[in-house]
């Protein structure tokens, strides 16, 4: 290979690779500087060691209530999301007419679901005066005050992400379609019903598909900002206060931007703490092609 060539997947590679320095690896590093910093955005930047992680676990109520609120959306919105998408992709793997029209609607929801007019639809659809109460008030119910009861507004944001479960359901329905169609045929020869086979056929082989959807959704879950603050601003009462609307408020509103790293690498701590369990309990119920554990 010429010394010309040498480097030529490098060059093709390079705007890659600076825009991930540039644009990841760079604030990635300085957020964790600022974080043991007293910066406003105006001056430059006071290091003051552990500080803000200590006002962070011993002074900080806001901290605590928004972690909380965080934990409850995440461990609720999360499995509801993996089981509802698997239900769906089920029925969606049936060789049924106009099934790819159907797999097509379902889908669009996730790439609609995180933008700006969604979360404002959605506010609208809830709102008093809104599609939802005028469905209730039809059917001869009350109406229901959806973001002004701190359980109902929360209730709310998780239904707008379980309502993005598309690229989930892509992804269990790709699983689905390439399991060997053999294994159900000699299971019902030997009995084995509709039920049965999913638990002990479809289940265990795509096991690592609901494993890395289930990294994806929570990861993701965690960083969950639009919907909640357009729709509710992390109201009432903080219900609806989650970690990253806490780190926006904080940088961008009180200009505190080293208190927003601290919590920010905390959230980033607390993520992957759970990844790495998540990948410690995998060896126990996620099982691989050729894994010979009983």
């Amino acid at each position: 290979m010429s010394g010309d060539n040498r480097f030529l997947g490098l060059f093709y590679l390079s705007p890659f690779i600076i825009g991930l320095l540039v644009f990841t690896a760079l604030p990635f590093l300085a957020s964790l500087y600022l974080s043991f910093t007293n910066y406003n955005l105006m001056n430059e930047p006071v290091f003051t060691g552990l500080q803000n992680y200590i006002r962070l676990f011993t002074n900080d109520r806001t901290f605590r209530k928004s972690l909380w609120v965080t934990l409850i959306y995440v461990f609720t919105t999360v499995p509801l999301k993996l089981v509802f998408a698997l239900f769906m992709a089920v029925i969606l793997n049936y060789k049924l007419k106009f099934i790819n029209v159907f797999r097509t609607a379902y889908y669009v929801p996730s790439i609609l679901g995180g933008s700006i007019a969604i979360a404002v639809l959605w506010r609208y659809i809830f709102a008093d005066v809104g599609l939802v109460n005028m469905g209730l008030t039809m059917l001869g119910f009350e109406p229901v005050n959806w973001f002004g009861d701190p359980t109902n507004a929360l209730f709310t944001i998780t239904l707008l992400r379980l309502w993005q479960f598309g690229s989930a359901m892509v992804i269990f329905l790709a699983a689905l379609q390439s399991i060997d169609k053999t294994l159900y045929e000699a299971a019902s020869i030997d009995g084995a019903g509709k039920w049965t086979s999913f638990v002990y056929i479809t289940l265990p082989l795509i096991t690592p598909v609901i494993f890395f959807n289930l990294i994806m959704q929570m990861v993701q879950a965690f960083q969950e900002f639009n919907g909640p603050y357009i729709i509710t601003q992390g109201g009432p009462l903080k219900s609806t206060y989650l970690l990253p609307i806490y780190i926006y408020d904080e940088a961008f509103k009180r200009f505190d931007m080293g208190y927003a790293s601290a919590i920010a690498w905390v959230l980033f701590l607390i993520i992957m703490a759970l990844t790495l369990i998540a990948f410690w309990s995998s060896r126990h119920w996620v099982y691989y092609a050729g894994d010979k554990r009983s």
